[in-house]
This record gives structure tokens, sequence and C-alpha cells, in this order.
């Protein structure tokens, strides 16, 4: 008995487990091929587990039992295999590549006989699976041993039955943490420097989450008015809703030294709002203050806590900005719930969504028609289905146009009608100086409107004017460092100022990031055609044309860079199935037509994008690759009608 006592030792460890995505498929088609894949991807892994005190107990197939002294140790090294996996996936061709999930536990761990066994190891197997291709997923028990210890973000996936688990689990997904910005601890962290972390929806009903957001939302717009203030944005601080990072990380990881946190929780007409202003260097409370009000005094809530904040930041507030953060923007707590609802669904960027937010803004309208926050939250969801080419522009655009117009004309003071206003008159008209007059206003009236120096940005790029254009860009990323359509934006002003490397370093950054960005994989094709990379170019546009559905705009974005790697077959033979498709932008087409030296039939489209007014001939303009179109005589003709000055 007493020998089989000292052949079993019991302590708290962590367990990973490493599973390769589809490995059984890839065998079943070529097993040498597959079995020096495996071989490869052994060889890699088992060079990053000592480093961080790892010790692979043993290897089932493709998959990896690791045991490791600490949560902190299994994270970082999780971590690190994903990013040596990405690497090593890199410029590979899809039947070359190795995808790995990764599942991590910590608990009690069982030596025996050379293996191990216990609840930590059962945990582990069975949350590895719950992991994305390419992604790590942990449990709670994880999660609350690393917090602040590790540079990683974790959103909560929420409880889950798992497989021969008697009890639901609450899982995370680790993301890493995207260099948005270069904040370091030694650095001072300026004050005014503010996040609004999402409003805790303390309300009876779940369902009134989208009070909580809509509020968190609406109290970084009233903030962001003050312009002795740096406020940063919502998508950036939304991230944080559902994570257990601690005030210090949140801090360190937007540069903020300030952080205002709360809750919220409303039950009928009654609301009870929290807020606390947190210095983060010191942790230590700068003010706070609980609301109990009526709904009718949401306005005033936010506006007080608006000054409150100011007052506490030694921040001087103009008579004019005052006047404005006091505004009430509807006498009715209807319309208000209604237009909180609208921006809630309207931030979650589905179609489904998008339309249902179309309808929560249409009824604010009809409840209060002159509520103009909520014509403004019309004008952006119509821009959205144009953007994500769920409307047609033509369609879509004069009815976001007359809503951003209405929305001005009920309030000169609202910045985002001003933004909205501006994109209309951009990519309507071509009226690329009445435009940059609204974005200065927008500016001017809200200094912190990220989307508003973002918008700015690709009207300077269309002038040519790309210095000025990444100074805006970059202004916005201040405000919203984790905003991958940002982080997007920074890589194309990379792409426009010719410099490639980085801008592919930074379109793989928010690949990495949002692996379901189809957006960033064009653009990263787009720039390795620039540097002569053109089997990456193709497999990186491969995969945005089929996960944007076969798109046919990727379509002909595929043709193009099959016709630069001068793959003439496969760029007419795809041409021939997408080009006459509805939707799709005659200035691609046109490019491709180039590339393939069917100039006349190139400029016939050129032509016919101008007329049509079709943005991406914008787009087009000053792009790599152009410069033999624009030496062609032709296109001085279509650069006057397009009324841009010479670069």
């Amino acid at each position: 008995m007493g020998e089989v006592r000292r052949a079993q030792e019991r302590r708290l460890g962590a367990i990973m487990f490493t599973d390769v995505v589809g490995y059984s498929s890839i065998s079943e088609k070529d097993e040498n091929h597959a079995l020096r894949l495996l071989e490869e991807h052994r060889a890699l892994l088992t060079a990053i587990f000592p480093r961080y005190g790892g010790t692979v107990v043993k290897t089932i197939g493709d998959a990896f039992l690791v045991e490791l002294a600490s949560a902190v140790e299994a994270v970082n090294c999780a971590l690190e295999a994903q990013k040596e996996m990405r690497k090593f996936n890199q410029g590979r061709r899809q039947d070359e590549q190795v995808i790995i999930r990764i599942g991590v536990h910590v608990g009690d761990i069982v030596h025996a006989a050379g293996d191990i066994l216990g609840e930590a190891v059962n945990m582990a197997a069975r949350v590895e699976p719950v992991a994305e291709p390419g992604g790590i997923c942990v449990t709670r028990q994880v999660v609350d041993q690393v917090r602040g210890k590790v540079q990683c973000q974790f959103v909560s996936l929420g409880p889950r039955e798992l497989k021969n688990i008697s009890h639901p689990v609450e899982l995370y997904k680790v993301l890493p943490t995207m260099p948005a910005a270069s904040f370091t601890e030694k650095e001072t962290l300026d004050p005014r420097r503010v996040a609004v972390l999402p409003l805790a929806n303390m309300s009876p009903d779940p369902n009134d989450r989208y009070f909580a957001d809509g509020l968190t939302e609406e109290l970084i717009s009233t903030i962001s008015r003050i312009g002795g203030l740096n406020v940063i944005s919502r998508t950036s601080v939304m991230r944080y809703r559902d994570t257990t990072s601690s005030i210090g990380q949140i801090s360190q990881e937007l540069g903020a030294g300030s952080i205002l946190e709360g809750s919220v929780r409303k039950a009928g007409n009654r609301l009870r709002i929290t807020a606390q202003l947190i210095q983060a260097e010191s942790d230590k409370h700068v003010w706070s203050q609980t609301y109990d009000r009526e709904l009718s005094d949401v306005f005033a809530i936010q506006s007080d806590i608006a000054e409150r904040v100011a007052d506490a930041l030694r921040v001087h507030l103009l008579s004019k900005e005052k006047q404005v953060i006091e505004k009430r923007a509807t006498s009715s707590t209807e319309a208000y719930a209604l237009y909180l609802k609208g921006r809630y669904y309207w931030n979650d960027r589905t179609e489904a969504s998008v339309s249902k937010a179309i309808k929560y803004f249409e009824e604010a309208v009809r409840v209060d028609p002159s509520f103009a926050m909520a014509y403004s939250g019309l004008a952006d969801a119509y821009f959205i289905m144009a953007d994500y080419l769920w409307m047609t522009a033509d369609a879509a655009g004069p009815i976001a146009e007359g809503y951003a117009s209405k929305a001005v004309a009920l309030d000169d003071s609202l910045a985002e009608a001003h933004a909205s206003l501006g994109s209309s008159l951009l990519t309507r008209y071509w009226d690329f100086a009445s435009a940059e007059r609204e974005y200065k206003k927008a500016i001017e009236l809200r200094p912190n409107y990220p989307a508003a120096y973002h918008w700015y940005a690709i009207l300077l790029n269309f002038q040519g004017r790309f210095e000025d254009a990444s100074a805006m860009v970059k202004r916005a990323k201040d405000l919203d460092p984790y905003s991958r359509v940002l982080n997007l934006a920074t890589g194309v002003t990379l792409y426009y100022l010719r410099r490639f490397d980085e801008a592919a370093e930074q379109f793989e950054m928010v690949i990495v990031s949002s692996p379901d960005f189809a957006a960033a994989r064009f653009w990263k094709s787009v720039v390795l055609v620039e540097l002569g990379r053109f089997a990456e170019a193709i497999e990186e546009c491969k995969k945005a044309f089929e996960m944007d559905g076969r798109s046919p705009g990727l379509g002909v974005s595929l043709a193009w860079a099959y016709a630069r790697a001068g793959d003439r077959e496969s760029a007419t033979k795809l041409m021939k199935e997408v080009a006459d498709k509805e939707g799709v932008s005659p200035s691609w087409v046109g490019m491709v037509r180039f590339v393939l030296g069917e100039k006349d039939e190139a400029f016939r489209l050129f032509r016919l994008a101008c007329d049509a007014r079709d943005t991406n001939l914008l787009y087009l303009r000053g792009s790599i690759g152009f410069e033999e179109c624009e030496a062609d005589p032709r296109w001085a003709e279509i650069e006057e009608k397009m009324g841009l000055p010479k670069p």
C-alpha cells in the first residue's frame, strides 16, 4: 500500500492540450505529406515548451499533452506557440499550413506511472475543442490566476456544457494584445486621457443590456465634446465589457491616466446610475456619485457626470461646451430608449442587426420628429448598408444624405451629423471642398470623434495628400486604438506612402486580431503584389474571396492579383465568372482589363465609373501600379471631370 502511495504524486499545476485542426482529412489525401507536416509542427512546438518550463507528458497522434508549473507560464507558452505557428504558415499554400487549437486549465494533477491524471487533465482535454482554429481557450480558473500578469485579452464565452463534465464551465477566448498603443509602465499616463468602461448592467431584466451599452456610448459621446480631455472611443473600451482585466492593465493597454467605471440599474421609469473616476496610476478614487432618478433625468445625469469629470481633472469647460453637453437631445424618454436600442443593434454590424437598428431609429423619429440624434443614426445605418454592400450606393446614398441633412438642420451642434453629411457629399457628389468643410466642423464640435478623423483621412488620400491623411489616421487611432477598421486604415496609409513592408506587417497584425476580417486579407494581398510575393498575395485574396461568400467584387480583386502575377489564364477565367455581376465596380474591372493589356476597354470602363461617381475610381488614383494609367493622355480628361487637384 505504501509503495502505491509513493508511486503517485498529487500537486497543483497547469495543463495544456494542443491539437491539429483537420489532420485526419490532410492524412486521407496524402499520408506522407501529412506526416512531414506533423513532424515540422512537432519540432516547432517542442522547442517552445521548455522555454516556459513545459514538459511534454505524451503525444496522442497529432496532439500534445503538456504540463506547466503555473497558469501564467501556460498562457504565455500558448500565446508564443500560436504566434510561431502563424509565422510557420505565412506564405505557405493552404495545403501546406498547420493550424492548431490550444486549451488550458489549472487544477489538481496526479502523477502515476509516468502519466498524469486528474480533474485538470480531463478539463483541459474538453476545453481544447472549444478553441477556434488558430486560437486559445481557457477556463475561469486560469483567468483568475493570470489576471494582470500576461499581455493578452480574455473574452468571455459564457458557461459551456462540456462532454463528461458534470457542471457548466465558464470559458474564455484568449486574444493577443494588439500593439496599437506604445505605452509602457515606465511612462507617466496623462490623467486627462480618459477611458469610460462599459457600464455594468444591474437591471433585473437582462434584456436591458442594450440600455447599459447605449448609455455607455452616449456618456463617451458627451464627455468627448470637452476639448480639454482625450476620450477613448467606444470600440476600444467595449472589449473590456466581458473581461476580468485589472484597472492597471486596462490603463496601460489604452494609455489612459483616468478610468471612469460604474453601473446602471433600470426598473420601469426609475434609474440608478453609479459612477466613479479612478486615477489609474495610484488606483485612487478621484470622484464618485450615485444617481437615483427618473428615466427622464438621464440627460441631466450624463451632463453632470461629464462636468464632474472635467472638474475633477481640472479642465476648464468653455461656455459653448457646457451649453452643448447640457442640451437635452429629446423630451421623450420613449424615443431615447428606442434610439439606444438602435445604436445597440447598429454596433453589431450584421445585415440583420443594422436592419433592426433602422426600424428602432425610424420608430424613435416617429415618436419625436425633432430628435436629431435618431436621424443621424439613420444616416449612419444607411451608410453601413452601402459600405457593406447590403444595398447599392445608388439606393442607400440619397437616403443617408437626406437623414444627415435633416439631423444638421435640427441640431447644427451635432458633430456626428456633420461627419455623416461630409461622407455623403464626398461619395455621392465628389464635392471635396464641402465634404472637407463638414469634417472640419465635426472635429471642431467633437474633438474626440475618431470617425470624423478617419473619414477626413480618406478624403485626403483621394486628393493625394498622403502625409496629411496619415496624421489624421494616427489621431483617430489614438482615440480608438483597438478599432480593427482604424488599424486597417493605418495599413492603407502605409501602402499609399509606399512603405510596403510596414503595411504588410500592419495588415497581418489586424488579421491575427480579427481572423474573420476579409478586408484585411484583401489589403494585405494588394501590398504583397507590390512586394512581388505573388503566390502569397493570391492565397490571401483567395481567403478573402471565400470569407466574403465569393462576392463578385473580391472575385475581381483576385483576378487582378492573377493578372499582376502574369497568370493571364486564371485572371481571364475568373473575370468571365464575376465581371458582369450586378454591383461590381467598373473601376476595378477596368484596372484588370488594363493589366491584361485591354487598354481601350479599360478606359471605357474608367469613363463609365467617372460618370457613375464610382468611389473605387478615387481609390485607384494615386495607388501603386496605376502610374501607367495616369500617364495615358486619356486619364487627364477623366481626372478633370473628377474635379481633383493635381497630386
